[in-house]
């Protein structure tokens, strides 16, 4: 009787051995691609901010950057149009921290408009989320620019000193980068999303808590965008 069991035991441990096996290979296959997506957001975040901060008098002025609670970075968002415009893409956005700046988190943005349009573009956008009612909101489920808060064309290069009380007292600074044009854009309507499905499969937390520093030890493969983000 004892063998018997034993026997069982030991089948039921090979199988589920087996079937571990079996699984293996598409979870590494899954995960896998999920860990090079986050690599590829957190570098092309990274490249774009450094080439907008390194174009002199052109770029987001230092004392803005300095007051952020937090910076966003979308590279390369599809704007498509055909009467009825939409943009939509992948970026991330890290929070600041008496330790420095958090893990990049994975957020999604999307957008649309009407009127006399026709073509397609990419461009890059960059949000300076400025003060802790637009940090707090960013934490939600969705968050519309305009709506839930107030957000406003951010001012370039020396435009710093002449900004008017509607940009300065804005949660939200907005910038776009298009065909090598860097200006501040009214984004008004863009939804922000967190996407925690990518958060969730890199990290095993979703982005709320990964921008209140629910990540210890950060895989080195995404800390690009915090480091480029400390160097100003």
């Amino acid at each position: 009787m004892n063998y018997l069991f034993q026997g069982r035991v030991a089948y039921t441990l090979g199988l589920l051995l087996a079937l571990c096996l079996v699984a293996a290979p598409t979870f590494a296959r899954k995960n896998g691609g999920r860990a090079q997506d986050a690599t590829r957001h957190s570098e092309d975040a990274a490249r774009v901010f450094n080439e907008i901060m390194d174009a002199s008098d052109h770029a987001i002025p230092k004392e803005l950057v300095d007051k952020a609670q937090a910076i966003a970075v979308f590279p390369g968002v599809v704007k498509a149009a055909f009467i009825v415009g939409g943009r939509e893409g992948k970026g991330v956005i890290s929070r600041r921290t008496d330790a420095g700046w958090s893990a990049p988190a994975f957020f999604n943005l999307k957008g649309g408009s009407f009127g006399a349009q026709i073509g397609a573009d990419k461009t890059d956008y960059v949000l300076l989320i400025m003060n802790e009612k637009g940090l707090n909101k960013l934490q939600e489920d969705k968050l519309e620019l305009g709506g839930d808060v107030g957000v406003a064309a951010g001012p370039v290069g020396r435009e710093a000193s002449a900004a008017t009380d509607a940009q300065l007292g804005a949660e939200i600074l907005t910038y776009s980068r298009s065909k090598g044009a860097f200006i501040g854009a009214s984004l008004k309507g863009t939804v922000i999303t967190p996407d925690n499905d990518l958060n969730e499969a890199f990290y095993g937390i979703k982005a709320k808590e990964v921008l209140n520093g629910g990540v210890n030890g950060a895989p080195y493969t995404v800390l690009i965008y915090p480091q480029t983000l400390s160097r100003y």
